[in-house]
């Protein structure tokens, strides 16, 4: 694939993905460009007119040589940007982006060894054929992109959860003092739901369809009524592309696939923005800390801020792609009759929901770069809650029949700081066995964690679904 070159009027985009963020999504340019597009749908056309020339039962037209079969492999191999404006200037003059397609590859049939045989470009096809496979194809490429992204930021959550499992925390349910839990516990959370997630994703295989204007094969039956046309089609979009053919459809392939594709994805955002808030939250109790980025500026008046703006990008930029997702994924298997044109304009926005996903896990992955666990915080604030060991003591109450143990704690504590002294004290006038008041004496909030200081339980939790 040839690289794509820098936009040196940058300043001048409109949108921010090829301005501002250019560089961030780079890896993105050549799938999701016209310049991708195009590339695809010379892919989907070349392996059609393939598979044609595999055909025995397609009498005018022979099977390919190797010398002519390379022909096709290198107009493929060898795409290039010349060649995607050459396409944009038939299309200048045809005003049909896959029609310029097809005049484009029979200009260079013309001067090749193919040059009689060009009729059977685009055989029997209707644009959404070639178009419906190129766009799967697309989606696939750019989910090896942002994949790997999500998942190297899903393993770097994962080893700053376990460096922080054995970090006492106060809870916040409601926004209020709750039972003890860990650091890395609560981080180790949404590990797994993003791992989760990313099954989810991975799951999805993407349909396709050849079956001409209205997907019955009718053209192509009447040309050669003894080919096995579905087979044939099966060939090219299971065998050659690895997707899953669609057997029965209008014109147009009806994109519940893509739809479930990017719920899936927006699922995975949606853990994401979750995870961008809580963090801002532990930055702002003071439990994570930010490295100080030499040169770097927090407030243009205010010199000691460190802003979680890593954070806070991730969530604006994840909530952008999941609005376009959301769009994609309501309206795309929406279609009038056997077909409107609604779904291939929105469908030109599909790298750009791409484009903010990947910039949402790239700023989280660099805020949680510059964590780091704040621990004498942390224990100071659990030191200051005591009184969140009312559910163990009412707990080992009810274990020892004591009557009204809760509604016990509930006056001792409800609504007020608590200290040591007078919760062990409380504890000290129970009428209960000496090993449940030692437990009990010897409890602390930073000690009344549970399982969530065990790594292994950590992990085990962390490693997803199990199938």
């Amino acid at each position: 694939m040839e690289p794509l070159s820098e936009n040196d009027d940058r300043i001048l985009n409109i949108s921010p993905l090829d301005g501002r963020y250019a560089t961030k999504v780079a890896s993105l340019r050549p799938i999701f460009s016209e310049y991708g597009l195009i590339r695809r749908r010379v892919e989907v056309e070349i392996a059609w007119f393939r598979e044609l020339s595999a055909e025995k039962g397609l009498a005018e037209l022979p099977a390919l040589s190797p010398e002519e079969d390379a022909f096709l492999e290198g107009i493929v191999r060898d795409f290039s940007i010349d060649d995607a404006k050459r396409v944009k200037e038939i299309e200048s003059v045809t005003n049909h982006d896959v029609k310029a397609v097809e005049y484009f590859l029979k200009e260079r049939f013309a001067k090749g060894p193919l040059a009689g045989r060009s009729e059977f470009i685009h055989f029997a096809c209707t644009s959404e054929d070639i178009n419906n496979l190129a766009h799967a194809l697309q989606a696939r490429d750019g989910l090896a992109v942002l994949r790997e992204a999500q998942r190297a930021l899903v393993d770097a959550l994962a080893t700053f959860a376990l460096s922080a499992a054995d970090a006492p925390m106060l809870a916040r349910t409601h926004g209020q003092p709750a039972s003890p839990t860990t650091l890395g516990k609560e981080i180790g959370v949404f590990v797994r739901r993003l791992r989760e997630a990313g099954d989810d994703i991975d799951a999805v295989v993407l349909p396709g369809k050849l079956g001409g204007a209205v997907g019955n094969f009718n053209a192509h039956v009447i040309a050669y009524p003894d080919v096995d046309w579905q087979a044939l089609a099966a060939r090219v979009i299971e065998g050659r592309f690895g997707l899953r053919r669609n057997p029965l459809t209008t014109q147009i392939e009806s994109h519940d696939g893509l739809a479930a594709l990017f719920d899936a994805m927006a699922r995975w955002n949606t853990v994401l923005l979750s995870l961008d808030r809580d963090m801002w939250q532990y930055i702002s109790l003071g439990y994570i800390g930010q490295k100080a980025v030499k040169g770097e500026v927090g407030s243009s008046t205010m010199p000691h801020k460190i802003n979680p703006i890593d954070f806070e990008n991730s969530e604006g930029n994840a909530g952008l792609a999941n609005a376009l997702l959301g769009h994609l994924a309501r309206k795309l298997p929406v279609s009038r009759m056997q077909r409107d044109l609604t779904d291939s304009t929105v469908l030109r926005n599909v790298g750009v929901a791409f484009g903010y996903s990947l910039l949402a896990v790239a700023s989280t992955a660099k805020g949680l770069g510059k964590a780091t666990v704040c621990r004498e915080r942390i224990a100071a604030d659990l030191d200051a809650n005591w009184e969140v060991l009312a559910e163990p003591i009412q707990t080992v109450m009810r274990k020892c029949g004591l009557e009204n143990p809760y509604e016990r704690l509930k006056e001792l504590t409800r609504g007020r700081s608590i200290g040591r002294d007078e919760m062990r004290a409380f504890v000290m006038s129970l009428e209960i066995p000496d090993d449940d008041k030692r437990r009990l004496l010897e409890l602390t909030p930073s000690s009344y964690v549970g399982l969530a200081a065990d790594k292994g339980f950590l992990e085990t939790g962390m490693a997803g679904r199990v199938s």
